[in-house]
């Protein structure tokens, strides 16, 4: 899963909440943070574009915090740039070659320099997740400081904060092919068809999809892959002027992070991986982390509601609530004033859209109480935020580039049949989650094109590496933490003991820690855990 919610048109109480809501996890089907459409991306910042080696040519880009926000951060200088980077960076087998056939993709660039930065130590380059989410929102969002839950003042001012979109996804050379009524087929599914012909029905919504995907990118498909996007990130490296290359990376960002580790240890200055996915996985072994850590984390929101029925509309069995919305809107779904039906599916990602933050937990009880009285209109704002779906029906690319990503690093893939085995044992496993999460997996096994997976060792020669887990997360669960760390060879665990989506900066024992490595290079202890609250 992956995701943040919809265009933000104004500040958040809460900007680090926001982020974290929007953050993906890579290996699934539920993705992260709203890109733009190709034809935004052709109207975006920066369109002089810098050639392959080249420095970035930084032009002013104010518009683009007041499009999100509605203003820029106090202090807070906004400017963009695009750079090229080569399509194929080698042969397509992940063996380092040339710059394969001489075409380009061009990436785009957003970086927020603070007008108070002293001691200037080099840039800080971001990346939320995904696969799909968009780097240049995520430094705007991140550069309103620490008084708006962004990042501290401490590392504002000595970091330029770097954001990117990685190729493919909102304003660098998208990738768009499915269309706005498969996009609202296939959330509106039901995440459990249990009858044989509500499965194939699935499967034939997969098979069309791909179908559109390869029709329109054909061979260009495996050029998305994560091994290539992080080349473009030393392209990146470069063309701010930094030796060494210091990251922070949520969520997928983590496995971009990771790579690139592995790719280039020695340019690594400082690399925070915070919400790690284990890049071990495969498919399936990471959908059911994540039915799984779902699960846990709809438990962790029905005890609560248990424990705060004052804010909890629908306790105090909030689990019995949910799952009788669900089962109801199978044959007869709740109607806006406009037509649109609050089907199964779009419940459903009302329920994940909200397990990404614990501030979500109120939002998913008041909706699910709405709806039983008859107003399925908080139903469509989670389930539309996580989507990416606008109110006239139209949808961001996230989930193009999503599915773009993740199925060209898949090597291996499950046939239908075992999908649909899946499906009834993951059932009794993980009741709410798994089923959706088993048949999820049909769109990468219908996707066409060559795989090109990622490398999975370690980081031999990179300083310490800094991997932040989170107890309670539901996109990538806890276990993958120590997993990527000890992958890496080089990693450092610190965990939060507590809930949602990441971690970094939502306490003051992760912010510490965290800022202390980024500017000075103190690695926090082993073994640190930082108590919820």
């Amino acid at each position: 899963m992956t995701r943040t919610p919809h265009r933000i048109r104004r500040v958040r109480s809460t900007l680090a909440g926001l982020v974290a809501a929007t953050l993906v996890a890579a290996g699934c089907t539920l993705p992260a943070f709203a890109p733009r459409t190709d034809a935004e991306s052709e109207r975006g910042p920066g369109r002089q574009v810098t050639p392959p080696g080249g420095a970035a040519d930084w032009r002013p880009c104010p518009e683009v915090a007041t499009e999100l926000v509605g203003r820029g951060a106090p202090e807070m200088r906004y400017d963009c740039a695009r750079i090229a980077v080569p399509r194929n960076w080698g042969d397509g087998s992940g063996a380092t070659a040339g710059p394969g056939s001489g075409e380009t993709f061009e990436i785009a660039l957003l970086r927020a320099r603070s007008t108070t930065q002293r001691d200037r130590i080099g840039s800080l380059v971001i990346n939320p997740g995904g696969p799909g989410g968009s780097g240049v929102d995520t430094a705007v969002y991140l550069s309103f400081g620490s008084a708006f839950g962004g990042l501290p003042d401490s590392v504002t001012e000595r970091f330029d904060i770097v954001g990117f979109d990685p190729r493919g996804v909102a304003r660098s050379s998208p990738v768009k092919c499915i269309s706005d009524a498969d996009l609202d087929a296939s959330f509106g599914y039901d995440p459990d068809p249990t009858s044989q012909q509500s499965f194939d029905g699935l499967v034939t919504l997969s098979q069309r999809i791909g179908r559109a995907c390869g029709d329109r990118y054909g061979d260009q498909l495996p050029l998305y892959a994560t091994e290539q996007a992080a080349r473009d990130m030393d392209a990146i490296r470069s063309a701010v002027g930094d030796d060494k290359l210091t990251y922070l990376g949520y969520s997928y960002g983590t496995l971009l992070g990771a790579t690139y580790a592995q790719l280039y240890p020695q340019r690594v200055r400082a690399f925070v991986l915070d919400g790690a996915v284990d890049p071990r996985q495969d498919l399936v072994a990471g959908s059911e982390g994540q039915a799984k850590g779902f699960e846990r984390a709809f438990d962790n929101f029905t005890r609560w509601c248990a424990a705060n029925a004052q804010r909890c509309p629908i306790a105090p069995d909030a689990r019995a609530a949910v799952t009788s919305a669900i089962e109801k809107a199978r044959t007869a779904p709740v109607r806006d004033p406009q037509g649109r039906e609050a089907t199964a599916g779009w419940i459903f990602y009302a329920i994940v859209s909200s397990l990404y933050t614990e501030a979500g937990w109120q939002e998913l009880a008041r909706a699910i109480d709405r709806l039983a009285g008859g107003d399925p209109s908080e139903v469509f704002r989670l389930a539309d935020a996580y989507a990416g779906r606008e109110d006239d029906g139209r949808y961001s690319n996230l989930f193009d580039a999503n599915l773009a990503v993740n199925c060209a690093d898949e090597e291996q893939k499950p046939s239908v049949a075992q999908i649909r085995q899946l499906q009834s044992q993951w059932r009794q496993q993980y009741p709410l989650f798994g089923p959706a999460l088993a048949v999820g997996m049909l769109t990468c096994v219908e996707w066409p094109g060559q795989r090109d997976p990622y490398p999975t060792g370690t980081a031999d020669g990179a300083p310490p590496i800094l991997v932040v887990g989170t107890t309670g997360d539901p996109a990538t669960p806890y276990e993958q933490t120590p997993a990527l760390a000890s992958m890496l060879g080089v990693g450092r665990v610190l965990t939060w003991e507590g809930e949602g989506h990441t971690a970094y900066p939502q306490t003051a024992c992760v912010t510490n820690a965290v800022d202390a490595y980024l500017i000075d290079l103190t690695v926090p202890r082993e073994g640190l855990r930082c108590p919820a609250r």
